[in-house]
């Protein structure tokens, strides 16, 4: 009797699963193998578990978030450390304790100045394309150069100091794709991290003391030190010893000192100096460009040259002219409206992901679809949950949303996010290309932080900023940890661990059991400021373009693979396990099968030796990758 008021009681609380915020019905996919989306190498593979979520809660999402999975519209994948090529940890900031960098507050001012109307990024994009294209519609040097400099001078003061920005930013990316070639080229470490490119312009009085024949210095980098300093820790790493320990001759004989990377960079940047009608060359380590010394004597004269005497019928006093200037009617400001949506199908939000992925990712129309758009950015499995006024859920409610970026009604940006119990989860963003040199990836970043500041007034229990996966293998994605203080998740007891202690472990070893470290780096390690770390620059490269998500192709993630990789071997990691093995028994996982939602031990009867075997294996490796908790939660729709 006591048996059957359990069962009774089983069922009651299976069919009641569905209450408050909804209920999670789940379709196992099992283990999963493909090929890897960040490394992109031959033979290196991703294997992970996969869900198809018919309806998940936010709270069960939240969960599986605080255990390594994330989302792909309604398919959920997780992973497996220890066995993929690029191991990914779950990272996350609390915005509470978020000090913003150097840079970061940079993109803020911009964005400022663009608003305010001292900016005009469309005609700091046409010098910057200038820059890169202006041969040909000259026939000469001097006439490329003399075309830019007239059309400068020709604009007020303003516009001529964000055409040289322009200029300089041009130059400055011209110099990092020089030096990823290295790394391709085998001439540079696969393994490391680059410093970002900064080419600075010259001043009027060390350009007279920088004449070199009938050129003058205009521009000058020093990037090939910070290199040289890269290159340097990454060969002390290897060694084991310290920085201090390799010689100044070890590095001139290897090649990593500045004069040797300067010449090298130079000599790889000559067809820019060609487009561009600039010198290239390298001297003492830095990289020079020069301008022939008539055209710089040009173009100072102009920039210095007196303005005309205002009379005192145009202008009484100082003041009154600085009002005027001040009231200028030509500066014309902008305003920025952020909206929060729930996720749904938006023609022009679609029109603007086409055009980003043909612009940014050389997509051709035939990739970009609307079905295929739908399923990775609009379909989601997240039941809402609307605001309740009590203080536990924020105005917008909980759900799946779309963040519109909309300056003068025209949208120029959308983010795609998750708002849960407990944070704002990026997963996506889009932007028009035209905005590009606003950052609108570091821009977007900073307010969902901002977002996640304001709402804990409304909503308590949101306390953090969930940026996706970090993957401290691949260097184009370790710019999340430029929003500090940030943690990432052990991947094994899922405890969360400071980056700045979890960083000296990844250096030496991609995949890392972070927990087991925690307590001894917390005596030993200290804070490594964004400064030093090298990681802020690497925002633009992976948030702006969108590739810190893996899309998945659904025409390989459809079938399951179920055991198909138990037996891998080779990995140096192969040893570690990916999840503490939790209790076998299977007997309390909800099970959806046939219309009923039911515990396994009241269906086992339902099956066949044969077949209780095989499902009793799947419910063993499902309860081990969901949890315990989740497992019995969750229902796992059998069909």
């Amino acid at each position: 009797m006591d048996r059957e008021n359990r069962k009774m009681a089983r069922r009651s609380e299976a069919s009641s699963s569905g209450s408050g915020r909804g209920e999670s019905v789940v379709v196992d996919y099992g283990r999963r193998r493909s090929s890897c989306g960040y490394c992109r190498s031959v033979g290196r593979t991703s294997i992970s578990h996969g869900l198809w979520a018919h309806s998940i809660t936010v709270d069960d999402y939240q969960d599986l978030l605080d255990q390594g999975w994330r989302r792909s519209g309604s398919f959920l994948y997780k992973p497996e450390m220890e066995r993929t090529c690029c191991p990914s940890y779950t990272i996350r900031l609390r915005p509470s304790d978020f000090v913003p960098s150097k840079e970061q507050l940079r993109v803020s001012k911009r964005m400022e100045r663009f608003l305010d109307g001292t900016l005009d990024v469309k005609r700091e994009v046409e010098s910057k394309e200038d820059a890169k294209t202006f041969n040909s519609s000259c026939s000469s040097v001097h006439h490329k150069d003399s075309h830019l400099k007239t059309r400068g001078s020709s604009l007020g003061d303003s516009e001529k100091n964000n055409k040289e920005e322009a200029i300089m930013h041009y130059l400055s990316d011209e110099i990092n794709k020089v030096a990823h070639s290295c790394i391709e080229s085998g001439d540079f470490p696969q393994d490391i991290e680059l410093p970002k490119a900064s080419v600075k312009k010259v001043s009027p009085a060390k350009r007279k003391l920088q004449v070199e024949g009938s050129e003058i210095l205009i521009y000058s980098s020093n990037i090939a030190f910070q290199l040289a300093a890269t290159l340097r820790k990454a060969k002390s790493a290897k060694k084991n010893v310290n920085e201090q320990e390799i010689s100044r001759n070890d590095a001139e004989d290897n090649g990593l000192s500045p004069k040797s990377i300067a010449e090298k960079l130079s000599d790889s940047l000559k067809k820019v100096g060609e487009n561009s009608g600039l010198s290239i060359k390298a001297c003492n380590g830095h990289i020079n460009f020069y301008s022939s010394a008539k055209e710089a004597s040009v173009d100072e004269s102009a920039a210095v040259a007196p303005a005309p005497k205002r009379s005192a019928i145009e202008c009484k006093s100082e003041g009154c002219c600085l009002k005027k200037t001040a009231e200028n009617p030509q500066r014309k400001k902008r305003k920025l409206e952020i909206r929060m949506k729930k996720s749904c199908f938006d023609p022009e939000e679609f029109a603007l992901y086409r055009r980003y992925q043909m612009k940014v990712h050389n997509d051709t129309p035939a990739d970009v679809t609307e079905s295929s758009y739908r399923m990775f950015l609009v379909d989601t499995p997240l039941v809402f949950v609307p605001t309740s006024g009590d203080g536990t859920v924020p105005p917008c409610g909980f759900g799946s949303f779309h963040q519109q970026y909309v300056i003068d009604g025209q949208l120029v940006a959308v983010g795609v996010v998750d708002i849960l119990p407990k944070c704002l989860s990026s997963k996506y963003l889009f932007w028009d290309p035209d905005f590009a040199l606003l950052s609108p990836g570091k821009y977007s970043a900073l307010q969902e932080i901002r977002w996640v500041k304001e709402n804990q007034v409304h909503c308590p229990s949101l306390q953090y900023y969930y940026l996706g996966y970090y993957i401290h293998s691949c260097s184009k994605m370790r710019y999340k940890a430029a929003y500090r203080p940030s943690e990432l998740l052990c991947p094994l007891r899922y405890q969360w661990v400071p980056f700045d202690i979890a960083r000296p472990m990844l250096d030496r070893k991609a995949y890392v059991i972070l927990s087991d470290f925690t307590n001894s780096a917390n005596s030993e390690s200290t804070p490594i400021p964004a400064s030093e770390n090298g990681m802020e620059s690497q925002h633009d490269i992976v948030r702006d373009n969108s590739d810190d998500f893996l899309i998945y192709d659904y025409n390989e993630m459809i079938d399951p693979e179920f055991g198909s990789s138990d037996d891998e071997s080779g990995s140096e990691t192969s040893d570690l396990p990916s999840v503490e093995i939790i209790d076998g028994d299977v007997s309390n996982i909800l099970i959806g099968f046939k219309g009923s939602h039911l515990r396994y031990e009241d269906l086992r009867h339902a099956f066949g030796p044969t077949e209780r075997t095989y499902l009793e294996s799947q419910l063993h490796r499902y309860k081990n990758v969901v949890g315990a908790e989740l497992s019995e939660r969750m229902v796992n729709s059998l069909g």
